[in-house]
């Protein structure tokens, strides 16, 4: 019973992020739209986890321990987030000091 309910409920969570992707139009782009949906509720449930962590170091008044948080969450999420501005901005900033 348990792996047929586990089998439905992989079946329905894999049909409506299929379907929402669909959707979007652009049919023969379903894995660009996929892609594309999962990217956003990824940044949004980083954003959420850090925010979550960032509170709880506030509130606990460890401010130190929240400069450091993030700092490490900004770099984080600019790599993994925004690589190509961030490749850019690196490439900028090399070819400033080798001239």
């Amino acid at each position: 019973m348990r792996k047929f309910v586990t089998a439905a409920a992989v079946f329905v969570c894999t049909w409506t992020v299929t379907a929402s992707a669909w959707a979007q139009g652009d049919g023969e782009k379903i894995g660009d739209n996929v892609g594309k949906l999962l990217g956003g509720w990824a940044r949004s449930l980083y954003v959420g986890i850090a925010a979550v962590v960032a509170l709880m170091f506030l509130l606990n008044r460890r401010f130190a321990d929240l400069a450091v948080f993030m700092v490490a969450a900004l770099l984080v999420g600019g790599f993994v987030m925004a690589p190509n501005e961030v490749a850019g901005t690196i490439r900028d900033i090399w070819q400033t000091i080798t001239g």
